[in-house]
């Protein structure tokens, strides 16, 4: 009956989420449950109608400065026995990791790397440094973005920040 039983609790910026491969049913339970332990034991107030039950094939999640998302990846097998060839399509759940590139390119721009576009601009304020200086800055920004968001599933985003700051370092 349950995929799986086991409940995932995260507390994040003031939020608490629940996942769970479960059924709907199942979250409603322990939200119930949640509740209140949360009354009883700790003596917090909490509002049942406002605790959200959201599938995440449906909504995306904002967490720890990820978008995180499950959908559905239809793959494609072939398999082959003696002379007859058949394609067998597995859809499976993919979990998707992805750089919320529009907060990305705005903490760009509002530090001047870029416009509020994406477009690259030089960086003024850094033209009185050495080239090694320069370098040595945007490859230590650069770095440190890449380690952050090296676990997203989809990489074009981040080659686009990537992109940002290289042409931002070569026009300053």
């Amino acid at each position: 009956m349950f995929k799986d039983p086991f409940m995932h609790y995260i507390s994040y910026q003031g939020k608490s989420i629940l996942a769970s491969k479960g059924t709907p049913l199942l979250m409603k339970k322990w939200t119930y449950y949640f509740v209140n332990l949360w009354k009883c034991h700790f003596y917090l107030w909490s509002q049942p109608g406002r605790i959200c039950i959201n599938q995440l094939y449906n909504h995306s999640l904002a967490l720890l400065g990820y978008l995180s998302s499950a959908r559905l990846n239809p793959s494609m097998v072939r398999s082959q026995m003696l002379e007859n060839s058949f394609i067998i399509d597995n859809p499976i759940n993919k979990f998707d990791t992805l750089v919320p590139i529009v907060p990305l390119i705005g903490s760009l721009a509002k530090a001047r790397f870029c416009n509020v576009l994406g477009h690259p601009i030089s960086k003024a304020v850094w033209t009185d440094l050495s080239d090694s200086d320069i370098v040595v800055r945007f490859g230590r920004i650069c770095r440190n973005i890449s380690h952050y968001y090296s676990g997203s599933s989809q990489k074009k985003s981040l080659y686009r920040i990537k992109y940002i700051l290289r042409l931002s370092c070569a026009r300053t």
